[in-house]
């Protein structure tokens, strides 16, 4: 069968995922009166993908082009999500690259560049979103082989062909357009796939021979195992063998077989080698293994996976409200979902720690967040510790992750954005204008300082900075980053809050907590103005002399409160800190809840 198999790959909020809806309405392949022409972001089927807006879950689906079978993978965009991408691309022989015509190349684009090459896939780049009022196609495309040029290992390399494109309108030419108003469909990427993107290197007639790239699972089939068939063809009731990481083997019988089309799986009765399939009764199969016929059971090379930069504790709830919120809520239930999710989150490790926690491993603040807030929608209670950044001994010496951060600000605060990054140990490399009154910092910083950064920014450049980071390399360790935060506000007392206690309070800080919030001892509920942490006492009730007084708190003025999500919560955390996390509320609060205990520890620790 004539087969393409392209991946799409981009920076986050480039337009991958728009793009996709396009060649997947304009191939055909729904009806116009499918409810699916009708959505946008037809591939982001997650819940927080939508609400993030962004893609956290590698996608595969077809289209037919001029009877040539075309599987589409959508991946990740965020550096976060890298683990998605890795593996995705294995399943693919080229790739679209999309770049936005404003933002130019960016640390993802460089991260999948980097990995699309390295497996040698064919490129093809799309210049997206031309229409932006500050687009500058020039200056991108120019950037683009720049990019190309570092990146490079080969000659041919540097052989991509340019498309220009606007991905929300379904339009692409070859050539720069002059109106772009004109009549136009997404053919000529069609196109461009049919003639640059190779046919998969198939060897139809040997032994059948998979590498599992993904997993998936409904209540209908139960288990799908998803890869590429490298080899062979394989069809439903086939005797197999599983080729474990470990080295051991096991028979395991196909049940039924199934291709993508559109956004479907369709069940067909064999397929063959170049084709993206999933397969069910492989009770067994995980991400990397190997399926084979059984006459010649030979592995594929296991995919390489970089390794996670930032880990967390995650243990049971164990403060005073434990249990009101939680549907599961035991460390044994935490752990059976934790287990679950290393099955198809090849980024993430997890360990037990010393006190009979999980210690979760992850690619980033984002990857552990959305895994976090996915646990919390399933209606799982827990509580989470600061996240901490994974070091190596090399050669005898302890070795941090290292980042480059790019930031986009207003230029009004370029000087506050430097000043916070340089308290950091930052190093910042360059700096350029843009042409919409902002500027672009590009910045070294160890991942030690960017914990608690974004939020940082966000305060100080009033909720305009956008910042994005790559992982670059390991170094030797740095000395100690003082302290950044201001102390917390913690509640002294047990009760709600009421209008009283947190107009006293507010004098102090900025609050988390709105009246009628239940509150503890101990339970952070601000942000004190000065550096060290201080109690107060928001379940406070002005006392009643006479009738006079009790209108008095009528006149009672409360500052909103700050109310910060999961991420912000997990920036906010200092060593001494934990957050509680339940299907209906976020908390933070001290570890020890005795203010005794946690002023001895303080004086012996000699802080």
């Amino acid at each position: 069968m004539n087969i393409r198999n392209v991946a799409i790959i981009a920076h986050v909020d480039h337009g991958k995922t728009t793009l996709v809806d396009g060649l997947l309405k304009q191939s055909k392949t729904f009806r116009e009166n499918e409810a699916a022409f009708s959505q946008s972001l037809i591939m982001d089927s997650n819940d927080q993908e939508k609400e993030r807006g962004i893609t956290i879950l590698a996608k595969n689906t077809a289209v037919d082009y001029k009877g040539m079978k075309i599987n589409i993978i959508d991946t990740p965009g965020h550096a976060d999500f890298g683990g998605e991408v890795e593996r995705i691309l294995n399943m693919a022989d080229g790739a679209i690259l999309i770049i936005d015509a404003q933002e130019g190349p960016m640390p993802q684009t460089k991260f999948v560049l980097k990995k699309a090459l390295e497996i040698g896939l064919s490129l093809i780049v799309v210049i997206n979103k031309i229409d932006k009022r500050d687009a500058r196609v020039d200056e991108v495309i120019e950037k683009t082989h720049d990019l190309f040029l570092d990146m490079a290992t080969d000659e041919a390399h540097l052989d991509f062909p340019v498309y220009y494109a606007i991905g929300r309108t379904g339009k692409a030419w070859a050539k720069m357009p002059s109106d772009f108003n004109e009549a136009a469909d997404l053919t000529p990427i069609f196109e461009a796939i049919a003639s640059h993107v190779p046919p998969p290197q198939a060897e139809t007639d040997k032994h059948f021979q998979m590498l599992i790239a993904a997993l998936d699972s409904d209540t209908y089939q139960g288990k799908y195992v998803i890869g590429r068939i490298s080899r062979g063809s394989i069809s439903s009731g086939t005797i197999i063998t599983l080729l474990k990481k470990d080295g051991t083997a096991e028979q395991a019988s196909v049940d039924k077989v199934y291709v993508s089309k559109g956004l479907k799986r369709i069940e067909v009765p064999t397929a063959g080698a170049g084709d993206i399939v999933a397969l069910t009764g492989i009770g067994n199969g995980g991400i990397g293994e190997t399926l084979a016929c059984i006459n010649q059971p030979e592995a594929l090379p296991v995919i390489e996976i970089e390794e996670p930069t930032l880990k967390i504790s995650v243990a049971a709830n164990t403060s005073p409200f434990a249990g009101q919120d939680g549907k599961f809520v035991t460390s044994r239930q935490i752990k059976q979902r934790i287990v679950k999710e290393l099955e198809t989150n090849v980024s993430l490790k997890s360990e037990s720690g010393d006190s009979g926690e999980f210690i979760l491993s992850g690619r980033g603040e984002l990857h552990l967040s959305v895994f976090l807030e996915t646990l919390r929608r399933e209606g799982y209670e827990f509580q989470v510790g600061k996240p901490q950044v994974i070091t190596k001994m090399l050669s005898g010496k302890e070795h941090e992750p290292v980042e480059e951060l790019i930031v986009d600000v207003p230029a009004e605060y370029g000087g506050t954005v430097i000043r916070e990054i340089g308290e950091r140990r930052g190093v910042l490399l360059s700096q350029e204008d843009n042409s919409d009154s902002t500027i672009r910092l590009i910045f070294e910083i160890t991942t030690r300082g960017l914990l608690g950064l974004r939020n940082q920014l966000l305060t100080q450049s009033k909720g305009t900075v956008v910042m994005n980071s790559m992982f670059l390399r390991y170094q030797a360790m740095g000395s100690a980053i003082q302290k950044l935060r201001n102390g917390a506000l913690i509640s002294s007392d047990n009760g709600k809050a009421v209008a009283y206690g947190l107009s006293n309070a507010q004098e102090r800080g900025v609050l988390f907590i709105e009246p009628q919030t239940p509150v503890y001892a101990g339970m952070i509920v601000g942000l004190h103005t000065r550096d060290n942490d201080l109690q107060v006492n928001v379940a406070k009730v002005k006392k009643l002399t006479n009738m006079r007084a009790a209108g008095a708190d009528d006149a009672i003025m409360l500052t909103p409160p700050t109310i910060l999500t999961l991420e912000q919560s997990l920036d906010f955390l200092e060593d001494d800190e934990l957050m509680e996390v339940t299907p209906n509320n976020l908390r933070l609060r001290k570890k020890s809840l005795n203010a005794k205990q946690r002023a001895k520890a303080k004086k012996e620790s000699g802080s």
